[in-house]
């Protein structure tokens, strides 16, 4: 069945099919970095509070250093800036966060574009299916045959179906991963407001 789709559906099922892969690269690469990204905060949070309890500073920023994700690279910031004051660690975990939300949305619009895109060009092949079959009446006139112009039938519906289907699971792709970062952001809200509390409250002015 692929081989008729490739051969009747014309120069623009090839670009419906670029558009196809590339989704499915940037999918693949954004679950992987999300996977990576999302950690236990709660289990995490826990450990390095039980370590800063010892005033054990060097092994709490080592501790963040070997856990992934942007909860660790927060609470890491918090525990650089300890020593400025409530405020000061509040602005830096703040500052670290807005640097931290790009990287998880990065290439994202690229989905959302191929989501739109895809049925567009689905009706561009459809629209050129028909031209190409009107075109063979015209050569023809009342002398063709139902065979020549079958392709343009061809070119028309499988564009059309294509470009559909490509949308259909880019879109929930987009979706899912929308879902997932939301969730690893409030993540990094909920770390952010209590790393802020943990190491104000275990002596600020402490020095490593």
């Amino acid at each position: 069945m692929l081989p008729i789709f490739l051969t009747e559906g014309g120069p623009v099922i090839w670009l419906i099919l670029l558009a196809a892969a590339v989704a499915l690269v940037v999918f693949i690469e954004r679950v992987l970095y999300c996977h990576r990204s999302q950690i236990n905060s709660a289990e995490f949070l826990n450990g390095v509070r039980n370590v800063l309890k010892r005033d054990n500073v060097v092994e709490a920023i080592s501790i963040c250093d070997a856990t992934p994700g942007p909860v660790a690279r927060l609470v890491k910031t918090a525990i650089l800036n300890r020593d400025h004051g409530r405020d000061r660690v509040r602005e830096a975990v703040e500052e670290a966060g807005l640097t931290e939300v790009p990287q998880l949305e990065e290439r994202l619009n690229l989905l959302a574009t191929i989501a739109q895109l895809a049925p567009l060009l689905g009706l561009l092949g459809t629209v050129l299916g028909f031209i190409r079959m009107f075109m063979q009446l015209q050569n023809e006139g009342l002398y063709a045959h139902l065979g020549s112009l079958a392709a343009g039938i061809w070119q028309a519906l499988i564009c059309a179906a294509a470009g559909i289907a490509v949308a259909i699971p880019v879109h929930a792709g987009y979706n899912y991963l929308v879902s997932r970062i939301n969730k690893i952001v409030l993540d990094m809200e909920r770390a952010a407001a209590e790393i802020v509390n943990i190491v104000t409250e275990n002596g600020g002015s402490k020095a490593p």
